[in-house]
């Protein structure tokens, strides 16, 4: 079926012949099992009536009683006898009996509709004829009623349904042919307003990923131009120079370099492939920060800077915990990076409704209050130069967002005075 319009007329179509063939064998069933021994009944007293009539009055009183049944239900009404002679008339009406060995009858014969019905010791007859035809054209208005609400249950069939999942249809194939910013936008909540919802979150999510993967690739063509430049120009020299040692240390510093960055890279798309199918164990919070300081510690100490923890966290959060390890890591490393030598790192922690709140603060430089909403973008550096000499290549913060993100929390800076705290914010998993 290649139209969803002929497939829903079919289906009402058919909907309504069977709902016509309930209904005639309905009223064929309440007909034979109800109203007919009714009627039959009525047929019996009303031939009682007018062989008493007979009994008692002759033909005349029959006549009389069957012209006042004509007049109260508006048909012919007569008495037979067992050869079909009309008791009052005399006529021969013996065409209007049913065939032997039937003794009653109730059905149209010529366009009229005749009822017989024999006594039980067969000497009378009760006949009655209703000689109004029934026209050609007199069901014609319920016809057209049927007809009419029919069309109706289309037409708000193809409003309600056809015409929703073309707007659909339309929308996915615009998406396809390249404009990602096309969106359903259906306000309605049933099943196809959810498929609708479906559609638009998906061509958000792949949207973003495709302007994601766009810049990525702008990105990574940016930053790697320099060091393979550089790597270039550093194994020419390795083969000139004198001092091959310094040389080679210049292209392991590149190499080195690319690696960390192609490392970092292979981690951001590594968290964007993951949010369809995540991770999810029970994390313990307080675990987790005394791994990450733990493992920062050495870093630390090595710039003479001093760790400090304040607070503490009893929460769990449902998530996967190496993405949340790496995003407070990458925070906390920032923080020792632009932290000045034997300068102090502060990790706070809080708890409260529902919500656990890891904040890492500095005494560095801080962030001009313009950059600020621009520190989590990838390869965003405040400092270009001071960034690349140290070999910081501006995806951790990033994939920090993203980590933090994809557990429906929070991530946000600050400018202290003097340097920078970053709140990570992650919902307390139900105990």
């Amino acid at each position: 079926m290649k139209s969803l319009n002929v497939a829903v007329v079919l289906a009402l179509v058919a909907t309504l012949f069977l709902a016509l063939l309930v209904f005639l064998a309905i009223s064929d069933r309440v007909q034979n099992k109800y109203l007919n021994p009714v009627f039959e009944a009525m047929d019996e007293l009303e031939l009682q009536s007018a062989r008493n009539a007979l009994n008692t009055g002759g033909p005349a009183a029959v006549s009389s009683y069957m012209q006042q049944l004509n007049r109260l239900f508006g048909s012919s009404h007569y008495l037979l006898n067992s050869r079909g002679i009309d008791v009052a008339s005399g006529e021969n009406r013996a065409d209007l009996l049913p065939r032997a060995p039937d003794s009653r009858s109730r059905g149209y014969v010529n366009g009229k509709l005749i009822v017989t019905h024999q006594a039980s010791d067969e000497r009378y007859w009760f006949v009655a004829v209703d000689p109004r035809q029934t026209g050609r054209w007199t069901f014609f208005p319920y016809y057209l009623l049927v007809i009419g609400a029919t069309c109706l249950l289309c037409w708000l069939a193809a409003i309600t349904i056809v015409a929703p999942l073309r707007r659909i249809t339309a929308t996915v194939q615009r998406f396809g042919q390249g404009d990602l910013s096309v969106r359903v936008q259906m306000r309605r909540h049933d099943e196809i307003g959810a498929l609708a919802g479906s559609v638009d979150e998906m061509a958000e999510r792949l949207q973003r990923l495709v302007l994601h993967e766009r810049r990525l690739l702008q990105d990574i063509s940016h930053e790697l131009r320099s060091p393979l430049a550089r790597l270039k120009f550093s194994v020419r020299l390795a083969r000139t120079a004198k001092d091959s040692k310094a040389a080679l240390d210049r292209v392991e510093r590149d190499v080195n370099r690319i690696a960390s960055l192609v490392s970092e890279i292979v981690e951001m798309t590594r968290i964007e492939g993951d949010v369809l199918a995540p991770k999810t164990e029970d994390v313990v919070l307080a675990d987790l920060i005394a791994e990450t300081v733990s493992d920062c510690r050495l870093e630390v100490d090595l710039r003479g800077s001093v760790l400090r923890v304040e607070g503490q966290l009893s929460s769990h959060v449902s998530g996967d915990p190496e993405l949340l390890r790496r995003a407070v890591e990458n925070v906390l490393r920032n923080a020792i990076h632009y932290s000045p030598e034997q300068g102090t790192i502060l990790i706070t922690l809080a708890e409260a409704v529902h919500v656990a709140t890891i904040t890492v603060r500095d005494y560095g430089p801080g962030v001009p209050a313009e950059s600020l909403a621009q520190i989590f973008q990838p390869f965003f550096r405040v400092q270009e130069a001071r960034e690349s000499s140290s070999g910081g290549i501006g995806l951790g913060l990033a994939i920090a967002e993203r980590a933090v993100k994809q557990h429906h929390g929070t991530i946000t800076a600050r400018n202290e005075s003097p340097g920078l705290s970053v709140q990570i914010s992650l919902p307390i998993s139900a105990k």
